[in-house]
């Protein structure tokens, strides 16, 4: 079952960003993404002076018996006792949520939307048995973490930016161990782990997808919205993202390549998703749905980029979701809705 959406959390052909930025001030940060992508700014971690920032350290820590050294790498204290995760925003690991928020909510209008991506439990857990956790407890006291986490910025986030609707998206670059057949624990309670973490959130929530992830599982768990690379295996995945869509599940499309040069235009990208978008309605997708219930992203993260490059990929992400947009109102005229 799909999650339900926080009202006004999603519409159809709004650019927003992925993972992190290059900035060394936070605030630099947060006033290049309110600026470009001002309907669904996301809260990107930078590299200082919080490097914890943006890490799987950032969100383990909340585990008493995670021991999170100054450079982030993580070790156990095996004297720990077994407690609750205890979450606390502080400016060292989450520097830059914090500055975004401030900065949000200093403007004369602030966003009505906001997005926040919190580390994944899969991703989680295998951070954790890499430092020698026994693998069931590593999954299970993930879960607990990240459950936690997903509350604990639900509950920042309103009192902050009161009355703005909230996307939380569980980032999963674990997806790809699973699909190529090395996931740490089965497929069935790695769904089900994915599952119980989206189910705590209040608002909107959501799971992304690295580009050799295993879409399906992350499908199986019923994200509201689920984010993708604009790729043309994505045909493979056609029924179940045919079901996602039937079911009101939202994509964010990663349209814009980072991995290679871009150039000026938005027509390239464009006329890819498109061809995706054909091919998916050949497979059985509705192509309503493929528009109406649609975002824009780069295809990854920009934190390797410099900065004038950062502006140039969120504003073509801008331009292809403008295209969306505009199909998306066609659809909606074309079906009388």
């Amino acid at each position: 079952m799909v999650a339900r959406s926080a009202p006004g959390a999603l519409s159809p052909g709004i650019a927003t960003g992925l993972g992190g930025l290059p900035h060394t001030d936070p605030d630099d940060a947060a006033r290049l993404v309110l600026r470009c992508t001002p309907a669904l700014p996301l809260r990107s971690p930078s590299p200082g002076p919080h490097p914890l920032e943006g890490s799987v350290a950032a969100w383990a820590g909340a585990l008493p018996e995670v021991v999170v050294a100054p450079d982030g790498s993580i070790h156990l204290d095996e004297a720990a006792p077994p407690a609750p995760p205890r979450t606390r925003f502080d400016r060292r690991t989450h520097g830059g949520l914090l500055a975004f928020l401030d900065r949000a909510a200093s403007l004369a209008e602030p966003p009505r939307r906001l997005k926040v991506e919190v580390c994944g439990p899969l991703t989680l857990g295998l951070a954790l048995e890499t430092v020698g956790m026994a693998t069931g407890v590593a999954f299970q006291r993930a879960g607990q973490a990240v459950r936690a986490w997903i509350g604990a910025v639900e509950e920042l986030a309103a009192a902050r930016l009161p009355g703005a609707a909230v996307l939380t998206v569980l980032d999963e670059p674990a997806l790809v161990a699973w699909r190529s057949g090395r996931g740490s624990i089965e497929r069935e309670a790695a769904v089900d782990l994915l599952s119980g973490a989206l189910a705590v959130a209040r608002g909107t929530v959501g799971v992304r997808v690295p580009g050799a992830g295993d879409r399906r599982l992350a499908l199986e768990a019923g994200p509201k919205v689920v984010a993708v690379e604009v790729r043309s295996d994505l045909v493979d995945d056609a029924v179940a993202l045919s079901r996602h869509l039937d079911a009101e599940g939202w994509v964010a499309w990663g349209a814009v390549p980072t991995d290679r040069p871009i150039g000026e235009a938005a027509e390239p990208f464009w006329r890819r998703l498109v061809g995706v978008w054909c091919e998916l309605t050949r497979r059985g997708c509705d192509p309503v749905r493929l528009r109406t219930q649609a975002l824009v992203t780069p295809a990854r993260g920009l934190a390797g980029h410099g900065t004038n490059q950062v502006e140039r990929i969120l504003g073509l992400a801008r331009d292809v979701a403008d295209r969306v947009q505009d199909q998306a109102v066609a659809a909606r005229l074309s079906i009388g809705a």
